[in-house]
C-alpha cells in the first residue's frame, strides 16, 4: 500500500516533473522531504554526512531557488552537507555564479524525439539488422500493465539474471534495479518474449514537463538473443511518437565523450580518476560498451548531467559519499566484492576451459 508521503510525492512529480530523475524519487530507499512554503517534494538518500539529491526539486520552475534554500538550511540543521546529484542544465545554470556552490560534470545523457525515430531506423543499417536478428529468433514485444509486471514471477526471474550476470553488486539510488517495487502506476512496461516465455523487459518513467519518458530500466536475461534490447526500445520509441510525446532519454552515460568539454572542466584530481576509470576500470562497469549501445541508436541530443554540491570547492569526501550513495554500502566494499566476483567467475572460467 502507498503511504500518504508516496502518494503525495506522485502527484506533485506527476505535475511539475521536469528533471529525468523526477519520477525515480518513487522507488524504494529514497526519502521525501517536503517544502513549507511552496508545494514542492525533494528526493534523497543520506550517506554519512552528506544528503543526495536525486536531481532536482521536484516543483514549479519559479521555486526552485527558494525551495534549494529551504532544503539547504535543513541539511545544515541536520548538519549535513547538500549534493545535486544528476542535475541538468537548469539547476547548474542556477548555481553557475554561487560562491557557495561547486559543479562537477558527470557524464551526458543521450535525448531522442521519438517522432524522428523511424528516421534513424532507416538511415542505420547496424541498428535494423540488430532489429531482425530479434525478429528473426521470434522475439516479440508485448505491453504489461502496471499491475501485471509488479506481480511478475517472470520479470523478477529476468532481473535476477541480469543483475547475477553483471560485474557489481546491485546498486541504488539513480539505478535502482528494483522499480517494480515502487510506484509504477504510471510507468511503461513493455516485454520481449520468446516462445511465450519472458526474455527482456523495460521500464519507462514519465517526465510530465517535458512530455517524455525516461528508460529507466532495460533488463535483459543472458538467454535473449541478440537484438532484444534494440528491439524493446525500437517498441518504446514508436510507441511513444503514436501517444505525441517530444523526448525520450536513456539517462546517465557516465564519462561520456559527449561531455568532454564540460568533464574538462573538473578540478584536476577528478580528471584523473575518470580516466583512470575509463581505461581500468571495465570490468566492472562498462563505460565504453553502455555508450556505445546509446550512440549506435543516433540521439539527437547528449545533455550534460552534474553533481552540484553546496561546499566551494568539489570534494573527495563528496565524491565518495555519492558513491556510498549508489552502491548502498561504503564503496571500498563495493569494489571489492566487484573484485572477488570477477576473480570467481575467471577462475570458473579457467577450470571450465582446462
Amino acid at each position: 500500500m502507498v503511504n500518504v508521503s508516496t502518494a503525495l510525492a506522485r502527484e506533485l512529480v506527476m505535475s511539475y516533473g521536469w528533471n529525468a530523475t523526477s519520477c525515480q524519487i518513487l522507488n524504494p530507499g529514497i526519502q521525501h522531504w517536503f517544502s513549507s512554503n511552496a508545494q514542492a517534494v525533494i528526493g534523497y538518500t543520506r550517506r554519512a554526512s552528506l544528503i543526495a539529491i536525486a536531481g532536482s526539486p521536484v516543483c514549479a520552475p519559479e521555486q526552485i531557488p527558494e525551495v534549494c534554500e529551504e532544503f539547504e538550511k535543513y541539511a545544515r540543521r541536520q548538519r549535513c552537507r547538500v549534493c545535486y546529484v544528476c542535475a541538468e542544465e537548469r539547476l547548474h545554470s542556477l548555481f553557475a555564479q554561487s560562491p557557495n556552490h561547486a559543479s562537477v560534470a558527470l557524464g551526458a545523457q543521450p535525448a531522442w524525439n521519438p517522432e524522428v525515430w523511424p528516421a534513424i531506423v532507416e538511415r542505420h543499417a547496424s541498428l535494423r539488422a540488430q532489429l531482425n536478428r530479434a525478429r528473426n529468433k521470434d522475439v516479440v514485444i508485448t505491453h504489461a500493465t502496471a499491475a501485471q509486471a509488479a506481480a511478475s514471477p517472470e520479470l523478477r526471474k529476468v532481473l535476477h539474471e541480469w543483475l547475477a550476470a553483471r560485474r557489481l553488486p546491485p546498486m541504488h539510488f539513480l539505478v535502482e534495479p528494483d522499480v517494480l517495487d515502487g510506484v509504477v502506476e504510471d510507468r511503461v512496461v513493455l516485454v520481449a518474449t520468446r516462445h511465450g516465455k519472458a526474455v527482456a523487459f523495460l521500464v519507462a518513467s514519465p517526465i510530465v514537463a517535458k512530455n517524455g519518458y525516461l528508460v529507466e530500466l532495460l533488463a535483459r536475461s543472458p538467454s535473449a538473443p541478440n537484438g532484444s534490447s534494440e528491439l524493446l526500445i525500437d517498441a518504446t520509441m514508436r510507441r511513444f511518437a503514436r501517444e505525441g510525446r517530444r523526448y525520450v532519454t536513456l539517462g546517465l552515460v557516465a564519462l561520456a565523450h559527449a561531455a568532454a568539454g564540460e568533464i574538462h572542466r573538473n578540478p584536476l584530481w577528478l580528471r584523473t580518476l575518470m580516466r583512470f576509470a575509463r581505461v581500468h576500470a571495465s570490468r566492472f562497469y562498462n563505460f565504453r560498451g553502455l555508450e556505445q549501445f546509446r550512440v549506435k541508436m543516433a540521439p539527437g541530443a547528449w545533455e550534460p548531467l552534474y553533481a552540484i554540491s553546496n561546499e566551494r570547492n568539489f570534494s573527495v569526501r563528496t565524491l565518495y559519499n555519492i558513491g556510498g550513495a549508489f552502491s548502498g554500502i561504503p564503496p571500498w566494499l563495493a569494489i571489492g566484492m566487484g573484485i572477488g566476483k570477477a576473480i570467481r567467475r575467471e577462475l570458473g572460467g579457467a577450470l571450465t576451459g582446462s
